[in-house]
């Protein structure tokens, strides 16, 4: 189990970076460089009185949009979907914290 999960480390240990920019793409004429929000985990475990084991994993990417150049410096162009997708937990937490600091103050 310890060299699977070595193993693992191994391959996704700069996997963050490399998937969250992108390969530069030009369309029109124009380099782009995609942006993502990427994420992933993995877990395991076992039974040794049983001699189970099992594990999994999972991962995420959202495109946040793309870093243009314009008068030869890059400007940042969201994905304006993807940005309030990732804008609506925080919208909820917030909420909720609202909500409890008017009940505290009333009490």
């Amino acid at each position: 189990m310890a060299n699977t999960f070595e193993s693992l480390v191994d391959t996704f240990k700069n996997m963050g970076v490399t998937r969250a920019y992108g390969t530069p793409v030009t369309v029109d004429g124009q380099e782009m460089v995609p942006v993502a929000l990427v994420t992933f985990g993995f877990g395991g475990g076992s039974e040794s009185e049983k001699g189970a084991s099992g594990g999994g994993g999972g991962g995420m990417v959202l495109p946040l949009g793309v870093y243009v150049t314009e008068n030869g410096r890059p400007v940042f162009r969201p994905n304006t979907i993807a940005v309030l997708a990732c804008l609506v937990p925080l919208v909820g937490a917030a909420g909720v914290a609202l909500r409890r600091a008017i009940a505290a103050t009333r009490k």
